[in-house]
């Protein structure tokens, strides 16, 4: 079999992904466009802004350095168990790849339209690795740069040292932050992906039910006047 005709026995799935793949580019686009104009329209934005001022209120007041570790410990903690979860769900999917050629029937009993082919199924793998291993050195990253807060936030200002500022502590707050933000995102991309293995078609339905639910967690709650008519 050539080239070609692989290429078009995985015409759908190639056609499937390529359309998964722009859908998630597309509305993260919108998401950028919507912050730039907005700056509070996420909640990841939100978060960035209660990250630097928390700094800040942190290092004024040295009476706050038990909670800045304990704070911080959570976080850390957080990402240690989605970064452990990660390496065990990387073990799960070698796992699978070594008993492909038993599950074959099972797995492709409701795939329709896409193609059955132990090469196709061994990309999707890869693709779920690759994923997952996306996840695991961001939620990696995110725990060193906390430890890197740990100790420069309770540095005394009196020392006035240049690089050891409300404002540089937040920077690295915020890339800790950032960090955990894609490793979550990875794992919201794991959904296409692991439906992409029962068929093309799933995976464009799990990308769609994916975006729907990632714009209502990515939203900013709105600030609603609260009624106090009614209370005594």
């Amino acid at each position: 079999m050539d080239v070609l005709t692989l290429l078009k026995s995985f015409s759908n799935d190639i056609s499937s992904f390529l359309v998964s793949a722009l859908l998630i580019a597309a509305y993260h686009i919108f998401l950028r466009y919507k912050v730039r104009h907005e700056p509070t329209y996420t909640i990841q934005a939100v978060n960035r802004i209660a990250r630097t001022a928390w700094v800040e209120t942190i290092m004024k007041d040295d009476k706050n350095a038990v909670l800045a570790v304990q704070t911080l410990r959570n976080s850390t903690m957080a990402a240690t168990f989605l970064a452990s979860t990660s390496v065990l769900m990387i073990i799960g999917v070698l796992t699978l790849s070594e008993q492909g050629d038993k599950l074959d029937a099972n797995w492709h009993a409701l795939n329709m339209v896409g193609a059955i082919n132990p090469m196709l199924w061994m990309v999707k793998l890869i693709l779920l690795l690759l994923d997952l291993f996306v996840a695991f050195f961001s939620f990696s990253m995110a725990i060193r740069v906390f430890n890197h807060v740990g100790y420069m936030i309770n540095v005394p200002l009196g020392l006035n040292h240049k690089m050891i500022t409300p404002a540089h502590v937040a920077t690295h707050l915020n890339r800790a932050g950032r960090f955990h933000s894609l490793g979550m995102r990875a794992y919201y991309f794991l959904v296409p992906l692991v439906f992409w293995l029962f068929g093309p078609h799933f995976m464009l339905v799990a990308t769609i039910g994916l975006l729907l639910v990632l714009y209502r967690i990515d939203r900013a709650p709105k600030i609603m006047a609260m009624d106090y008519s009614d209370t005594e």
